[in-house]
């Protein structure tokens, strides 16, 4: 189990708090699936993904990176048992969609530079210590039904 701090469960909030889940989803999925081509594999059905602005326009795309954001949401409720919170949509990427678990961390990478650049120098070290950590959990507790 994870020890967060009150100083990091009050970062971790204060982040959430302040996104905008329609912007800021959008942009990290847009830029994994830019940055990292072969994760546009598990995207066949989401339509024209062959270049950039391609990948940037597309409605589906943009649809899926928010759900991703609020689908944080429930990490963010249940800071002290993520893995398990998480257990069901681990199963769900691994059995059925069968995605690498390693674009769990590419993705939560992407998240967190659209969130520095957003954020610009508010985004203080300690709150990306914070921060990573999270992700850290998420990204552990998504690739659970891998190991």
């Amino acid at each position: 189990m994870v020890e967060w701090t009150d100083s990091e469960r009050t970062i971790i909030n204060g982040i959430f708090a302040n996104l905008n889940y329609e912007d800021i989803g959008p942009k990290a999925l847009c830029r994994c699936l830019i940055v990292y081509p072969w994760t546009q594999r598990y995207f066949g059905a989401f339509g024209n993904l062959y270049n950039a602005d391609a990948i940037m326009a597309n409605p589906l795309i943009a649809a899926h990176g928010t759900k991703i954001l609020h689908g944080m949401d429930r990490a963010l409720k249940n800071m002290d048992d993520i893995k398990n919170t998480y257990a069901t949509l681990s199963e769900l990427h691994s059995e059925k969609l069968h995605v690498d678990p390693d674009n769990f961390r590419l993705l939560a990478d992407c998240l967190s530079i659209v969130i520095a650049a957003e954020m610009g120098y508010e985004f203080t070290p300690d709150m990306q210590a914070a921060w990573q950590k999270f992700l850290s959990v998420v990204v552990s507790a998504l690739g659970r039904q891998y190991h």
